[in-house]
């Protein structure tokens, strides 16, 4: 999974799997035995109500990724990354629902395969335009390009690859020049999103450590 994405100052990379909060299938996705060549689809084991498995962290219930579904996780992102990667753009894991997003190029051989990857778990499916190689891709070429862009006067903040293949989010001080000067370097069908962002603000004492009298 590229859901990489490169703060600029910062050095700070993020995985491409995210945790995220409980959210509403849409009408296209009902869980279905067969692979669909496009649109979203499920598991049949979106079919059954799964309560999310909790551990007590800090003394706060915290939703945790049930054993057999990130098992699940593991071979569809093992097999999208070696097998799939002309459709495989990445995961997301729906704790508060236990189950996980596959994000993928339609592809019938893919789609076969993580059908039986899922075995009883919840997997649901979901278009993207970008397999995580393209967007890795496009991430590194603008990633390559900093210092061209600083000496050009447009500041990017950060580039991250997003995990859905919606494109390369681009995090700038100035959108509008930006969203104007990459596509005429990189060509209009780069998949570049753009994003307003501050400037980087450093930590007031990043190494302070308590002095012992």
């Amino acid at each position: 999974m590229y859901g990489l994405r490169f703060r600029v100052g910062c050095l700070l990379a993020f995985g491409a799997i995210l945790v995220i909060g409980g959210c509403d299938d849409s009408a296209d996705e009902h869980p279905s035995a067969s692979p669909g060549l496009t649109g979203g689809w499920s598991t049949p084991g979106c079919e059954f109500l799964r309560l999310p498995e909790k551990m007590a962290v800090a003394g706060v219930a915290m939703p945790v990724t049930p054993a057999r579904l990130e098992a699940a996780m593991d071979r569809i992102e093992k097999a999208g990354r070696g097998e799939f990667p002309g459709s495989f753009a990445g995961l997301e894991v729906d704790q508060e629902n236990a189950r996980a997003i596959v994000h993928r190029v339609p592809s019938a051989a893919f789609d076969e395969f993580i059908r039986r990857a899922a075995e009883d778990t919840c997997i649901v499916v979901r278009d993207a335009a970008h397999t995580a190689v393209d967007l890795a891709f496009w991430h590194d070429r603008v990633l390559a390009d900093l210092d061209y862009w600083t000496h050009s006067g447009v500041r990017i903040v950060s580039i991250g690859a997003r995990h859905d293949g919606a494109g390369v989010e681009i995090g700038t001080q100035d959108r509008q020049r930006a969203r104007a000067e990459l596509p005429a370097r990189y060509g209009p069908e780069a998949p570049l999103v753009f994003l307003e962002e501050p400037p980087v603000r450093p930590l007031t004492n990043p190494t302070a450590t308590p002095r012992v009298e």
